[in-house]
Formats: C-alpha cells, sequence, structure tokens
C-alpha cells in the first residue's frame, strides 16, 4: 500500500508538478475539464524543485501550468480546512491573470485561466456533488453567451466522494479515488477500475518511490505539522463548543429567571387590582398598577361571571 499520502500538498507538488509526471497532470487536468476543452501538452511555469523548496522560494505548493493554446492552469491541493479559500482562490486566478500581461501587452493578448482546487475538506454547503465548476454568466439569462468566457474556477471536495470501486465511471473518479484511498492500493492488485487506466497505474508506483532520504524527512514535518493543526482546530472546536453550551445554559437559566420574574410580578398586578376593584373605579386602578383600563374591564367582568 501506499505510504504517502498525495493528498499532503508537498507530496502531491512532487507527484503532479515534476517534469517527469507531466503526462499525470494532463491527465487529471482532462479528468476536470470539459471535453472540449481538453489538452495534450503542458509547460510547468513552477517545477518542484527540492533547493527551491527549502530555500523557502516554494511556500505556496500550488501548481502552474500552460498548455499548448496558450491557457493558463492553477492547480492547488488544499488538506487543512480554511474558511476564507473561496477568496484565496480568486485572489490567486486574479495573479494568474495579472502576471500574463507584460509591459506593452494588449488585453487581447489575455489567454483563459483555470484556477482548479482540490479540497480535501467540505466547502460548499447544501451541494452533493463533490465536483463543481464556477463561471461568469448572465444573471439575467442564467447562462454563459461566452461573453467573458475567459475564467473557470472548479473545487473538488475529496470528502464528499464517496463511489465505490464497482461504480468509477469517469477519469475523474478514478483520480479522486486514487487521491482518497491511496492507503489502500498495491501496485500489483489494484481494482479492475484502476488498473485499466495507465496514468493511475503509475501515479500509484510512483508515490512511495518519489522522495529521497531528505524529501522523505520534509514530507514527515509537512504531515505531522498539518496533523498537529488539525488536531488544534479540532481541540478549539470542541471548546468552542463546550464554551457555547455552558454559555448557552447560563444565559437560558437567567432568562428563565427573568421571565419567571416578570410574571411572577405580572400576575402580583393582577392580584392587586382584583382588591381594589370594590373600592376603587378601574381609571384609578390602571394609574396605580400600571396594568391597561381594557385588562382591568376583563378581570371586573371575569370575577362577576365567576
Amino acid at each position: 500500500m501506499c505510504r504517502i499520502n498525495p493528498r499532503v500538498d508537498f507530496a502531491f507538488k512532487k507527484l503532479f508538478g515534476s517534469e517527469e509526471n507531466k503526462d499525470l497532470l494532463i491527465s487529471l487536468l482532462n479528468a476536470i475539464l470539459s471535453e472540449s476543452e481538453h489538452i495534450a501538452y503542458v509547460e510547468l511555469k513552477n517545477p518542484y524543485s527540492l533547493a527551491d523548496y527549502q530555500a523557502g522560494k516554494m511556500s505556496i505548493l500550488d501548481i502552474k501550468a500552460r498548455d499548448e493554446f496558450g491557457r493558463w492552469f492553477n492547480v492547488e491541493m488544499q488538506i487543512g480546512y480554511d474558511f476564507n479559500f473561496d477568496k484565496r482562490s480568486i485572489y490567486y486566478w486574479a495573479k494568474l491573470v495579472t502576471e500574463q500581461l507584460g509591459e506593452g501587452m494588449m488585453f487581447k493578448e489575455l489567454k483563459k485561466t483555470y484556477s482548479i482546487n482540490i479540497l480535501d475538506f467540505n466547502f460548499i454547503p447544501d451541494i452533493d456533488e463533490f465536483h463543481n465548476l464556477y463561471k461568469i454568466i448572465n444573471v439575467n439569462t442564467g447562462k454563459d453567451d461566452k461573453l467573458h468566457d475567459i475564467f473557470e474556477l472548479h473545487y473538488i471536495e475529496l470528502r464528499k466522494f464517496t463511489k465505490p470501486y464497482h461504480e468509477l465511471a469517469t477519469a475523474l473518479d478514478r483520480w479522486s479515488a486514487f487521491l482518497t484511498r491511496a492507503h489502500e492500493l498495491e501496485p500489483a492488485s489494484l481494482p479492475k477500475e484502476l488498473a485499466s487506466d495507465k496514468e493511475i497505474t503509475k501515479a500509484v508506483q510512483a508515490v512511495d518511490r518519489m522522495f529521497d532520504e531528505e524529501e522523505r524527512k520534509i514530507y514527515d514535518v509537512r504531515m505531522h505539522t498539518l496533523i498537529e493543526v488539525k488536531s488544534k482546530i479540532a481541540s478549539a472546536e470542541e471548546k468552542g463548543l463546550a464554551r457555547g453550551m455552558e454559555r448557552g445554559m447560563e444565559q437560558g437559566l437567567a432568562q428563565g429567571m427573568e421571565q419567571g420574574l416578570t410574571q411572577g410580578m405580572e400576575q402580583e398586578k393582577r392580584n392587586i387590582a382584583i382588591s381594589l376593584l370594590d373600592v376603587l373605579d378601574v381609571e384609578i386602578i390602571a394609574l396605580k398598577t400600571g396594568l391597561p383600563t381594557e385588562e382591568i374591564e376583563r378581570l371586573k367582568h371575569g370575577r362577576h361571571d365567576g
């Protein structure tokens, strides 16, 4: 089985962002893009480099690439939850757009950009589909009229992918199965649904032997850091929930006491009003008790009716 988790960004970067594995990146991109957008070639703009990573030049482990049509791609694997990932993805997409234009270039030279975000957490609420695509559309018609067909934003939420092997029907299904179940895959005995895909087979074979000793140390540190962050977030959430429940109970008790006291005072006003009905008129009783004259009239009629 794979000892390396390909969802850890450092491993993902080397697996899909290395020159020797550009065929894997092309396969992954074509699995995500519509058939009319498929590509045959990519040029890596920030290929994996251990030296760059060690020098701090690769703090963001995304993959930038350009295809044979000049279109740009930004691919990122995010394993830790980020409440602001939507804003982050738009920011990096915007950078990808602006970085295309050098001095003296014209806007018409801008090429289409694709922001592809593979997430190891649920991000889009109330939607069960694990692959969601966002474009610029005409709000009045609800259609993509191709007027601003220069942008695609993809989210792949791996936690929502639950298909068993016998239900894998697309290339994206197979890549999602690989990314989420690498820990149970043996190169010599892959499920037939994965074994028939040569790029998946290559990825399974490559993922455990792609690190040397130094890289393995970096991966282990990165893995432990992510686990520690996830643990701290979980602990904070538990403490927040416990404190929220405690505050809720305190507030509920206080509100209950306040409500009970208010109700008791209102009833006491009614009791006083009833005792004064024989000696004072309705208006004076209302003035003394603060009760509306209509309520005092009801109390008066109720006593006579009883």
